[in-house]
């Protein structure tokens, strides 16, 4: 079982009520059980909704208004969702507040990308998650977790 972020398997549940598919992950459904999330949804957020950026151990819309609550809240329930599915790794939306790995924006709108990870990223990774992004060699790890777990 993999968890997916939801947007990359084609369901229009980005801030800008669009959806990112991604042709390989969609692929993974004919030999694997996927366990799709958007954990921004899953924290309350509306679809579309203003985007929203992480500075530091918050997350802002670009009003200024202060998100932090519904990206942790999401994260903690997607997590848990991913513990009740039994997944072995997960392929997250690169960039993401939510589930960035890696590199994120840099909280100020100037599309200027940092090093760090969105809070779902983030609480997989403390939690010793193997965790990759579409723009990784996601393959790799899958094949490497079915080797492990065979």
């Amino acid at each position: 079982m993999i968890l997916v972020s939801a947007c990359l398997l084609g369901v229009p549940c980005r801030m800008d009520g669009e959806s990112k598919p991604n042709a390989g992950i969609i692929d993974l459904m004919r030999s694997h059980s996927l366990c799709p999330i958007c954990p921004e949804i899953m924290g309350g957020m509306a679809t579309p909704r203003i985007p929203s950026e992480r500075i530091g151990d918050r997350v802002i819309n670009s009003e200024g208004e202060d998100n932090t609550a519904y990206f942790r809240k999401g994260a903690e329930r997607a997590y848990a969702r991913c513990m009740q599915c039994g997944c072995t790794c997960a392929i997250l939306k690169a960039k993401s507040p939510s589930c960035g790995v890696g590199s994120i924006y840099d909280g100020h709108f100037s599309h200027t990308l940092i090093q760090g990870n969105g809070i779902l990223g983030e609480l997989l990774l403390q939690n010793h998650f193997p965790v990759c992004t579409e723009q990784d060699n996601y393959l790799q790890m899958v094949e490497t977790f079915d080797t492990l777990c065979s």
